[in-house]
């Protein structure tokens, strides 16, 4: 090892931290933190622009470990260059309460740039990194952002679909700023990489339009692993590879190159006999010397001099290009300019348009007044509502453009947005909702780490006519209403649809927003009561009809209400019509977010939903779960079918007449 005597040291510090933390949980991966040390060493005392005084410098270096398995590597170093992790974490490392979980966690553990654990979803959110990064170079210039994006990938994440639909799209956009390191260890948890794997990585990348460096047995070499990473720094128009051969467990003489060394404790007497090797004492566990610390301390502030000199320039812009600065801040923030709101266009009743055109209406009013949207579709940009006419396309000889083109990669388009959302811009991207399926890792992990990405999933019911079930929504609607930290929004018309995007930019989270394909009519009323509805996921849009004029009180409660979502408000409210007609007092309510409603608090839902009168529910999607609202539902539990939209949902009930039976029936019944 090329280092000198506090650096080799520190090598071994992060080893016995990495074996004594899993011993102590009795669970975890040893194996890939003690193979990887010098390389952490490395990127946190060499390489990274980073400084522990301010964490959160908008310009600094990321670092984003998708072998997120070997967290107690990332927890060393963010212990020991003083990020806020302290000794008693990694002592509780995956215990209760601690701030060092099993897996890596944006907004638990500070200094975890993005949330890993499901294998290939760090390696994308690194290239959603690099796109955020290279437009906001483009735009705003190296003197405001000019950093790289770093992340170690292994076998794993390498295997992993999403992966390679990110390393495609990648080196097609020529990410110059992004470098990957590829942990060649050859185990995974069945054994050998050789049971299943034999392509070759490395002519893979080449293809992908990679700069590939190949650097074989370094992995102990701090000065060779230094200028590997420096030469890789140094290729500007393309992202980097870097494959390094690594053994896993290095130096346990039991388990090196080993399955075992993957997923279990090395035992109380294999540590032993590795700290004699590295020069640890046998009989302590959590072995950190003063003057190792120290050094390591001293690292972590290593970047100090330049942040400051960052945002003495940022200083200087605010002063000489308020307009530039604000979009700056804008982007950062994830935020619009102010008045942005302003710019939301509404549409006159009677209207007539699919709820995926007024996205794109949206849009286009919005993209100068929101500086970080930016996105596209997963070459269904036109389809979906996701074209911005107006915006120059985000290509490796345009960086500065905001619309960007996924190609079919719905998978790795999400996991690129969350990236993109980390790096401070307001990523959205389309596809059909029934395809949302693909990306369901992605859009978990928005959630749980609180991505600012808009899901805009368009093609939401059996509406979508002939293609048939296989495009058909039908329980995505429940499944995603499912996941915590979602906010999910079914406009029923184009002024819904703006309202939708206001929640979702002054939000500060993911929002999934689910669009038809068909015409829908703009509802009366929704000028003026989308904004405040919306933002409650539930209001009256046609109350009920008055009491005779003299009667007390006055205003009587309706027989039954009617909740629609999406287009089948507009089937409500002709419904009600007839129910007028019929002699019932009918309500109807849109309701295009449960989540939003069931944030609401118990009286505002009780104004919309009276507890004491029945409800009846409709939406072209499965009934499951409506019994929390519904007292009865008219939905559709099975799979579609190819046809005509139209006659779809004709075939499968969805007509005025149906509304009305059901909820004569619902009436009559009383069963509330």
């Amino acid at each position: 090892m090329n280092s000198n005597s506090w650096e080799q040291r520190g090598v071994e510090v992060i080893r016995g931290l990495a074996m004594d933390a899993v011993q102590a949980a009795k669970s975890g991966h040893p194996g890939t933190p003690m193979a990887l040390a010098p390389l952490a060493h490395v990127l946190y005392t060499r390489i990274l622009n980073y400084d522990i005084g301010d964490t959160l410098w908008p310009d600094r270096d990321r670092f984003v470990l998708s072998a997120g398995h070997a967290s107690m590597l990332l927890y060393s170093m963010l212990y020991l260059c003083g990020f806020g992790l302290e000794l008693d974490d990694l002592r509780n490392f995956r215990q209760l309460g601690s701030n060092a979980p099993g897996h890596p966690e944006k907004g638990h553990t500070p200094g975890v740039e993005v949330t890993t654990g499901p294998l290939g979803q760090g390696f994308a959110n690194s290239v959603g990194l690099a796109v955020a990064e290279a437009n906001h170079r483009s735009r705003f210039g190296p003197e405001l952002c000019d950093h790289r994006i770093f992340t170690i990938c292994g076998d794993g994440d390498l295997q992993e679909g999403v992966s390679h639909e990110a390393a495609s799209l990648a080196g097609h956009l020529g990410l110059g700023h992004l470098i990957a390191i590829y942990d060649d260890n050859m185990i995974t948890i069945d054994g050998s990489t050789d049971l299943s794997f034999s392509h070759e990585v490395e002519s893979a990348f080449v293809a992908y339009g990679w700069h590939v460096l190949e650097v074989g047995e370094i992995a102990n070499d701090l000065d060779a692993l230094e200028i590997a990473i420096n030469e890789a720094i140094a290729v500007e128009d393309k992202p980097s590879l870097i494959v390094l051969r690594s053994h896993i467990g290095y130096p346990s003489p039991k388990f090196t190159d080993t399955a075992a060394a993957h997923g279990n404790p090395l035992g109380e007497d294999e540590i032993g006999i590795v700290k004699a090797i590295i020069g640890l004492p046998t009989d302590e566990m959590f072995t950190v010397p003063s003057d190792v610390l120290s050094e390591y301390r001293i690292s972590g502030t290593r970047g100090e001099a330049k942040r400051l000199a960052w945002m003495n320039r940022l200083s200087e812009l605010r002063a000489s290009d308020k307009k530039l600065s604000n979009e700056f801040d804008a982007c950062i923030d994830q935020s619009g300019l102010p008045g942005w709101e302003e710019s939301l266009p509404t549409w006159e009743e009677g209207s007539m348009l699919a709820t995926r055109v007024a996205c794109a209406a949206v849009l286009d009013a919005l993209v100068d007044d929101v500086p970080g949207l930016m996105g596209g579709g997963a070459d269904l940009t036109g389809n979906t509502g996701t074209a911005l006419k107006n915006a120059e396309v985000f290509t490796a000889e345009n960086q500065s453009g905001r619309q960007i083109y996924f190609g079919v990669r719905e998978h790795g388009m999400g996991s690129v947005m969350n990236g993109m959302a980390e790096g401070g811009l307001l990523p959205f991207g389309g596809t059909f909702f029934v395809f949302s399926d693909y990306m369901r890792p992605a859009v978990r992990t928005a959630a749980m780490q609180g991505s600012k990405v808009a899901f805009v999933w368009s093609h939401d019911s059996i509406a979508v006519g002939e293609d048939g079930p296989t495009h058909q929504p039908i329980e995505q609607l429940a499944s995603l209403r499912a996941m915590p930290g979602l906010c999910l929004i079914r406009p029923a018309d184009a002024n819904e649809v703006a309202a939708a995007w206001r929640v979702h930019i002054n939000g500060d989270g993911p929002t999934a927003i689910i669009l038809s394909r068909q015409n829908l009519p703009v509802l009366p009323g929704t000028d003026a009561l989308s904004a405040q509805g919306v933002a409650k996921g539930a209001y009256v849009l046609v109350k009920e009809p008055l009491a005779a004029s003299g009667s007390e009180p006055d205003v009587i409660l309706p027989d039954v209400i009617l909740i629609g979502t999406g287009s089948e408000v507009t089937l409500c409210v002709d419904a009600q019509l007839k129910l007028k007609e019929l002699g019932v007092s009918a309500r109807v309510v849109s309701m295009p977010s449960w989540d939003l409603f069931a944030a609401s608090s118990d009286a505002e839902r009780a104004e919309v939903l009276v507890p004491s009168v029945p409800c009846l529910s409709v939406e072209a999607a499965s009934t499951f779960g409506w019994a929390r609202y519904a007292h009865d539902s008219i939905g559709i539990d099975t799979f579609g079918t190819s046809a005509p939209g139209d006659v779809a949902m004709r075939h499968f009930g969805f007509t005025v007449e149906a509304v009305v039976e059901r909820a004569q029936a619902l009436i009559s019944n009383k069963g509330i």
